[in-house]
């Protein structure tokens, strides 16, 4: 497996890194993973860790598409061959823009190549604000088709991705898991006390609750913007945001700041994965504010088995999971937002309608055994496509 993010980290990717790896391993695989030099170590039966070598000039690597990952990824590409001259596989797994080196990997093996694909990689380009560079759009454009046409199976993580995949190959049938691991990170009755206390907010003061990174494309300044509005007929609501590297904590703190909300506004900084279920279990509301991007934030799953009322913008990145059922869906503007939390502030009753309802939602369809099940049935399709030379395999 070639992951060229850092791994492990509490975000997105290494997220679903973790999980895919966890997934296989369960179902009796073991797995040779090779990544960068940064993240923590973890350890799961099965699970080999191969770290490239770091470039003197690189003491870590951001979110999206970067000009260090260009250094990067040629170590990364070194240390992949290094592993598989050493031993024998079975397949050649890549996530994201890896499959540039795992592609010609598996060729070289005689191996199948299995493509990973959490984002578009040209739609990348723009939702970091990373280039304009028409060239380089049509490379990523162009190493895309290529990564999709010339693997045995290609697995997306949401529906939008499916059919960006059947845009490029018609006769393509990706295999759909969504980026939702199961129920072990769903809240424990009574542990958001603990939070509550720690920031010295008392039991029943309206919290809205946002968990994540501080990614542009996350609408953390439209969050700021609507929060200003809430205060206006909630001056004791406070806003509680969980994530964020120290340097993207500053400049939101200036934005808080700016919107006149820092004195209700607690940054508690980026926490490991096993303290987020208590940071859910704390909300009155759940936030999600994303601006643009179409990818389903992995926080929504979490969201949903946490049981509170969720409010996120109506756009395709929440809308492929969530719903009016589910959830409170807003215009993508600070007031829409504002008028979402404050909803959901008012009339506790229906958040806790909506909240089960969610939990429901989580736990029919984005339960672990489901999660891994779909796992399973992406080898037998991976198996069956191996055995007719097919380019991808079909999942219901």
């Amino acid at each position: 497996m070639i992951a060229p993010e850092p791994f492990f980290e509490p975000r997105g990717t290494p997220f679903s890194e973790y999980h895919r790896i966890r997934a296989l391993t369960t179902l009796g695989h073991t797995v040779d993973l090779v990544t960068y030099p940064f993240g923590h170590d973890v350890e799961l039966p099965g699970l080999r860790v191969f770290r490239c070598v770091r470039p003197p000039f690189i003491r870590g690597v951001r979110v999206g598409p970067s000009w260090p990952k260009a250094f990067l990824d040629v170590s990364l590409f070194l240390s992949a061959v290094r592993r598989a001259l050493s031993g024998r596989y079975d397949l050649v797994h890549s996530h994201e823009e890896g499959a540039a080196i795992g592609l010609p990997l598996a060729w070289a093996l005689r191996v199948p190549h299995l493509y990973d694909m959490h984002s578009s990689l040209p739609q990348q380009l723009e939702n970091f604000s990373f280039s304009r560079s028409r060239l380089l759009k049509g490379l990523f454009s162009w190493l895309e088709r290529s990564f999709i046409r010339h693997s045995k199976v290609v697995i997306v993580i949401c529906p939008h991705l499916g059919e960006t995949v059947r845009r490029i190959d018609p006769e393509a049938e990706p295999v759909l898991i969504e980026n939702a691991p199961g129920s072990g990170d769903a809240p424990l009755a009574g542990t958001g006390a603990r939070v509550r206390a720690e920031f010295g907010l008392a039991p029943d003061a309206p919290l809205a609750v946002y968990t994540g990174t501080f990614e542009a494309y996350q609408g953390i300044g439209l969050l700021f913007e609507a929060m200003a509005l809430v205060v206006q007929e909630h001056p004791e609501a406070r806003l509680l945001l969980a994530g964020g590297k120290p340097a993207q904590v500053e400049r939101a703190r200036a934005q808080a700041r700016a919107a006149g909300i820092d004195g209700v506004t607690i940054f508690a900084g980026e926490r490991p994965a096993a303290e987020i279920p208590a940071f859910l279990d704390a909300a009155d509301v759940l936030v999600s504010p994303r601006s643009t991007g179409t990818n389903t934030p992995l926080k929504i799953y979490q969201y949903l088995r946490s049981g509170r009322p969720i409010v996120a913008t109506r756009l395709l990145t929440h809308t492929q999971v969530l719903d009016d059922e589910v959830s409170i869906l807003t215009e993508p503007t600070a007031e829409g937002l504002a008028a979402g939390i404050l909803e959901a502030l008012r009339d506790p009753a229906r958040g806790r309608v909506l909240g089960a309802r969610a939990r429901a939602l989580a736990e029919r369809r984005y339960s672990d055994e489901a999660y891994i099940d779909r796992t399973r049935r992406a080898l037998e399709v991976f198996e069956a496509a191996s055995a007719c030379g097919a380019t991808a395999g079909s999942v219901s």
